[in-house]
């Protein structure tokens, strides 16, 4: 395994670093959190323009040819600045699938859109128990000559109000395991039978309710085999999972380095707060976990890499990516003292995301019971 970075990579990583630090400034961030869009459009062309919401896919759909490994890099730097907008709905959790599993007519219709900037995508999963679990999906699924009609609800769609599609999981039948008769379904986001509610979050992220009452869907608009659609969302939620440690990977390494820098500016008692041992130990702890998290990441994205994915190796990276983020956070916070608790300090903004980053993609005990079955004790 080399985790080493391609040349094209390292120039990657600096252009995506210098562009959102002078396009995406903290107070684009703040400003960001506040509006109902929870994205700024006009940045968002600029990021199709650069080639980025494209970045994997092939150059006959618009896209750069790009690898995995290059959306780790490019997501990484998305984490650092904490990139508000629906890039990781749209890329992560629907155009990966989109393009794997996805028909030729189906991949050359919304793969170019996609790349262009020009549609917003996001996956709906989750219903009454919030969990990622096959046994879950109850929405109802209904063969009706052309269509196949939905009914039911979704819970924590994430930015379901600017997408213009929905990746919805339904139940299109019964078979001896939960994961039989689950099927994937396109929906237009703008049918009239499909309503959304948004859900406050305290990170302040953009999720929804979103009903479906009789919304028709025809069958060309099937991703995937009709009932083997839980092998799409295991896909899915492993690569949403890497891209999301990526994300976390990020944000701790920004969170890491303006605590160093603090902790070296910072005068008390006649000297620098980072002389004394507490205060060294705390920063001690976070870059260990920083180091912790990017090798794990990049073990499981390697293996995906190379067409090897590892389930445990990717659960490994999200569970320790999920408690390294909240532990980071709140040794930074106290080692700034006062100033770190206040709304005002850019630490606040990586700290209210922690909750949310948790969640995405599966939270902690999601992934130790996944560890668990790799271990055979389940």
């Amino acid at each position: 395994m080399d985790f080493s970075l391609t040349e094209e990579q390292e120039m990657l990583r600096i252009l995506a670093r210098d562009f959102l630090a002078k396009e995406c400034p903290k107070a684009k961030v703040r400003e960001m959190d506040k509006d109902g869009k929870g994205y700024d459009p006009q940045l968002w062309r600029a990021m199709a323009e650069l080639g980025w919401i494209g970045l994997i896919f092939p150059e006959e759909y618009g896209g750069m040819a790009g690898s995995f490994m290059d959306l780790v890099v490019l997501m990484e730097e998305m984490g650092r600045n904490i990139l508000p907008g629906p890039f990781f709905s749209t890329i992560a959790l629907c155009a990966l699938p989109l393009f794997e599993y996805g028909s030729s007519e189906q991949k050359t219709k919304f793969l170019p859109q996609i790349a262009r900037g020009e549609a917003i995508w996001t996956f709906a999963l989750a219903e009454s128990s919030g969990r990622y679990k096959a046994s879950e999906v109850k929405l109802r699924a209904v063969s009706e000559e052309t269509n196949y009609v939905l009914h039911g609800c979704k819970l924590f769609v994430a930015d379901a109000h600017v997408a213009d599609y929905i990746l919805v999981a339904g139940r299109t039948g019964k078979g001896k395991r939960t994961e039989d008769g689950i099927t994937l379904f396109i929906v237009d986001a703008r049918e009239p039978n499909v309503k959304m509610e948004a859900i406050p979050t305290i990170g302040g992220d953009r999720q929804f309710k979103v009903s479906f009452d009789r919304v028709a869907v025809p069958k060309d608009n099937i991703l995937g085999k009709i009932g083997n659609g839980w092998d799409v969302v295991d896909f899915i939620l492993q690569r949403a999972a890497v891209l999301k440690c990526a994300e976390i990977c990020g944000a701790c390494q920004a969170v890491l380095d303006m605590t160093s820098s603090y902790a070296k500016e910072r005068i008390q008692f006649d000297r620098p707060i980072g002389s004394f041992q507490a205060i060294q130990h705390k920063l001690a702890g976070m870059l260990i976990d920083v180091e912790a998290v990017q090798y794990l990441l990049y073990q499981a994205a390697w293996g995906i890499s190379v067409g090897s994915p590892s389930p445990w190796q990717i659960s490994a990276a999200k569970a320790k990516a999920n408690e390294a983020y909240q532990r980071i956070c709140i040794e930074a916070i106290a080692a700034h003292g006062a100033i770190g608790y206040t709304m005002d300090h850019d630490i606040g903004l990586y700290y209210r995301r922690v909750k949310a980053a948790e969640f995405a993609a599966g939270d902690t005990d999601l992934h130790r019971e996944v560890i668990a079955i790799e271990l055979g004790l389940s």
